[in-house]
């Protein structure tokens, strides 16, 4: 068994991270299940099951994403879809499809609130931000605008959980989040079932090594039954 151990290796800059602030660890596997859970196999279970189960959800998501095709092009003029390059594993680069939130020149916009930024650089978020539609604050509620991001799944750029990919650049990281980028992007993480977008960047990170170091299927399964609750409830959408 101790043989088995040396499968995985945690990367170096995941010893410095401080541990993630949760009073109850439900994400801890096993040292048995984390042993298994994160070789050769598990990568590509978890890969089968990105693609199995973005096949059987296509008949349910393409229509529900066509409705909100319809409310967002009603609601505000500009495009549809929202393509942003973000970063994911290795610190590579890659295009990111989301449903469109805000009006068309948001980015313009954003330096006008700039200084009523909640979050440490490089986060931004405000409350109540005016750059946000009507259709886009529902969207985002019920993050349905992540919808698009099942082609990213279906193509590998995503995994269906990991950690969320950030739009700046690794070189902006710290030298304890780079552990993060050893991961594949997922749709949902462990931050997002523990805060979502009331979490600043360095407790997301710790969260993601926290599931950098106790990954697993069960684990995994955990995060997407959580994540359905999460949605509903709307807990940390913003």
């Amino acid at each position: 068994m101790q043989g088995l151990s040396s499968v995985y290796q945690l990367p170096e800059a995941a010893n410095h991270a401080p541990p993630a602030r949760l009073e109850k660890p439900w994400y801890e596997c096993g040292p048995i299940v984390k042993i298994f859970g994160q070789g050769v196999i598990y990568q590509r279970i978890k890969r089968s099951i990105d693609v199995a189960v973005c096949l059987a959800a296509m008949p349910v998501i393409l229509p529900i994403l066509l409705l909100c095709c319809l409310a967002i092009r009603i609601d505000s003029p500009g495009p549809i879809f929202f393509f942003q390059l973000r970063t994911g594993r290795g610190g590579k680069r890659f295009k990111m499809y989301k449903l469109r939130t805000m009006v068309k020149n948001a980015e313009e916009l954003k330096e006008q609130f700039i200084h009523l930024n909640l979050l440490s650089y490089p986060d931004f978020k405000i409350v109540n931000d005016p750059r946000i539609t009507r259709v886009g604050r529902f969207l985002r509620k019920t993050s349905l605008d992540e919808l698009p991001q099942i082609f990213n799944v279906m193509s590998g750029d995503m995994t269906l959980v990991g950690p969320r990919p950030t739009s700046f650049h690794a070189s902006t990281y710290s030298l304890w989040h780079t552990a993060r980028l050893t991961l594949r992007p997922g749709l949902t993480g462990l931050w997002q079932v523990n805060g979502r977008n009331e979490l600043d960047f360095d407790e997301r990170v710790r969260l993601d090594i926290a599931y950098l170091r106790n990954q697993c299927l069960w684990l995994d399964l955990l995060i997407m039954f959580r994540t359905i609750g999460t949605v509903f409830t709307g807990r940390g959408a913003n």
